[in-house]
């Protein structure tokens, strides 16, 4: 072979070539990615389930429930009774349309839709009703019971969307003309941070609110606001920038303020679903009203349909306010690195025994010269905080979690008392009876917390059974109830037979409220609290016990009445019977006397009653009415014992409620479970 044949190629060498480029091309390796960052409003924007966004029916729930809170908290942080109104307003398509100026469009391909359906699907659904109808019309020529219908299968996709304002207004302490696009439009930035008992989850308020209105109608939040004093009402209309988390201003300007009201007013239009969340957002309002009786809360549902309609006014029934919870320091023993080297960065004190002392609870001077001793040679009481190493924060952060601490007090908390707890209670369930308590403070992991717990028996629209009501931080709980330390303490933990309470047949009304600067809220939508920490479960079992042990003597008092009652019921039954067999008995006796003539024999006494007999002053009408009398003497004086004993007044017991003084008045209120005395100065 020469040289010129060995320099050709062959068409398989060609194409075995041609193989291993192309594979070389596609084993290319890939460009590597670029680095992205989330902005906070993003992360929500994505994650809405965490903060309550789970569909447009929660998430118009979760609405509602964050627009109530932050008007309570703004009401009670001026001391001023809150008077909340919440509007619902129900949007049809057109409505909406017309708001974002888009034209309604008739359909032309239907096919193209979720709820497109053929002719064959019609023929068989036409078929089934039929079929329906003709046995329901047997059922009912038979006396049979009627069946309902079956509910229409889901449509598959979304469906058509509902649209719902949301209008919420208080009159609290407003917001700062300057500060309001930032409260809205900036996600994780607010007034409530720092350690302190507070009723908000996450920090996103109306955030989110906000964010969910952004994705699902595009339609900006509107905010009237006016603090005390002012003259001119804030308004702001805005949106936000989720990728940049920061607030897009559409409207921002100070109005005439005519009314000289103050307070804030916040709408937003959002997509949601009243017909599956109807109940659990009454329910919240009722519970809400019940946890803050010194609130009231107007309600209202508007829709185009007159009998959708819903109007409920929850009155106020007390002017008596808890206290508004203090912000504290940090417990040496509920801190981590983190948080250490936090507060050594925001510190304004220069040296160790200075920094131990003021940013943390619970250590005098003395106690902080002891902790830095132990620290090591490296520390002393002059030690600039600044110029601390990691090394050494960890032998800090080392020492307290092994350091013995005198627990923090409950001071900073803020329950909402067993007055008002009771009020609630009464107000809204109308029970027949109700025991209230409230435990001291405790601590878990660092953190005080106080548990209140009622009890009720009856009321109304009270199922039989146990009927659970839960509040953290002075919030209904409405979800994931099962998991919940409340419902597992009530249901498995109390042996409410000894308490003599039918946990069946009975209307049980379970009242518990845990207040704490930090509530240890399981799962992402926090909406239960743990069973897994002692300290907790531990005292709300034992403040449910101390209300049954309330409940158990007067029902006790309660079923001694009933058989006090039972035995004047069969004492009068059977007068009848005993007047005829004594009155029979002395008209023998009187008989035989004066046959006999024995009257040495018979006591004098004995001799009267028998010769009033024979004269006819003693009558069979007369013995039976002496006998009532007797029956009734001694059902009064045994009713006059048990009132005695229960402090019950013997004339029917109605409720007074206070009226609200004026403002300029001063007075002192002394609390007990039961009342409020208040004095006036």
């Amino acid at each position: 072979m020469d040289a010129g044949d060995s320099s050709e190629e062959s068409p398989i060498q060609n194409n075995k070539k041609s193989k291993s480029k192309s594979k070389s091309k596609t084993t290319s390796k890939p460009k590597a990615s670029a680095l992205k960052q989330k902005s906070p409003a993003e992360f929500f924007a994505e994650n809405k389930n965490i903060a309550g966004f789970d569909n447009p029916g929660k998430s118009l729930y979760t609405t509602v429930r964050e627009l109530v809170e932050n008007a309570l908290d703004s009401a009670e942080s001026i001391a001023e009774l809150p008077f909340v109104e919440v509007t619902i307003e129900e949007i049809n398509k057109s409505k909406f349309n017309s708001m974002i100026g888009l034209i309604d469009r008739e359909r032309i391909d239907e096919a193209l839709y979720g709820d497109f359906e053929t002719d064959k699907a019609r023929e068989k659904r036409l078929a089934k009703e039929a079929r329906f109808q003709e046995i329901q019309a047997k059922n009912v020529a038979l006396g049979k019971k009627v069946k309902e219908p079956a509910a229409a299968k889901a449509i598959k996709g979304r469906g058509e969307a509902s649209f719902y304002r949301v209008t919420c207004k208080d009159n609290g302490r407003g917001m700062p003309h300057d500060d309001i696009p930032n409260m809205f439009g900036r996600v994780l930035s607010g007034t409530k941070y720092g350690l302190k008992q507070t009723r908000g989850k996450f920090g996103l308020g109306a955030k989110m609110a906000l964010i969910w209105s952004k994705m699902s109608t595009g339609l900006p939040i509107e905010i009237s606001s006016s603090m005390k004093g002012q003259n001119y009402t804030s308004f702001c209309r805005l949106d936000i920038d989720i990728h940049r988390n920061i607030p897009h201003v559409h409207v921002h300007e100070k109005r005439e303020d005519k009314e000289q009201w103050h307070g804030a007013e916040i709408q937003v239009v959002i997509e949601g679903n009243w017909t599956t969340y109807r109940s659990k957002i009454l329910h919240y309002m009722r519970q809400m009203a019940v946890i803050t009786p010194y609130a009231q809360f107007m309600f209202r549902f508007v829709s185009d349909t007159a009998d959708k309609t819903v109007s409920i006014r929850f009155a106020r029934r007390t002017d008596v306010m808890p206290a508004v919870p203090l912000e504290t320091k940090y417990h040496p023993s509920a801190v981590d690195l983190l948080l250490i080297k936090r507060l050594i960065g925001e510190t304004t004190k220069q040296n160790l025994l200075q920094f131990l002392q003021h940013e943390f609870v619970n250590i005098g001077k003395s106690h902080a010269e002891r902790l830095i001793g132990e620290m090591g040679p490296d520390f002393t009481p002059k030690t600039l905080v600044k110029s601390l190493t990691p090394q050494q924060i960890v032998r800090i952060h080392q020492l307290f979690r092994q350091a013995k601490f005198d627990d923090p007090s409950g001071d900073c908390l803020s329950p909402a008392g067993e007055y008002n707890l009771r009020l609630g209670i009464i107000k809204e369930l109308h029970p027949d009876m109700v025991a209230t308590y409230t435990a001291s403070a405790q601590v878990f992991e660092g953190h005080p917390f106080i548990v209140e717990a009622g009890v009720s028996l009856g009321g109304k629209d009270v199922k039989q059974g146990l009927n659970i009501f839960r509040f953290a931080n002075r919030i209904p709980l409405l979800f994931e109830q099962g998991a919940d330390v409340v419902t597992r303490t009530a249901m498995k933990r109390i042996n409410w037979n000894i308490y003599k309470i039918n946990q069946t047949q009975d209307k049980i009304g379970v009242f518990v409220s845990i207040v704490s600067t930090k509530i240890p809220f399981k799962g992402t939508g926090k909406e239960y609290i743990g069973d897994d920490i002692s300290e907790i479960a531990s005292a709300v079992k034992t403040s449910i016990k101390q209300c049954c042990a309330q409940l158990k003597s007067k029902i006790v008092k309660k079923i001694q009445a009933r058989e006090q009652q039972e035995r004047k019921r069969n004492l009068s039954k059977y007068i009848d019977d005993a007047t005829n067999a004594i009155y029979g008995i002395l008209k023998e006796s009187s008989q035989l006397h004066v046959k006999k003539k024995k009257l040495m024999d018979i006591k004098d006494e004995d001799s009267e009653i028998l010769q009033k007999v024979l004269n006819r002053l003693i009558t069979k009408e007369m013995l039976s009415e002496k006998l009532a009398q007797h029956v009734e003497q001694v059902d009064y004086e045994m009713a006059m014992e048990y009132a005695t004993q229960s402090g019950v007044r013997e004339e029917p017991r109605e409720s007074i409620y206070l009226q609200p003084l004026e403002p300029q008045k001063n007075f002192i209120d002394f609390h007990s479970p039961v009342f409020v005395f208040r004095l006036i100065q």
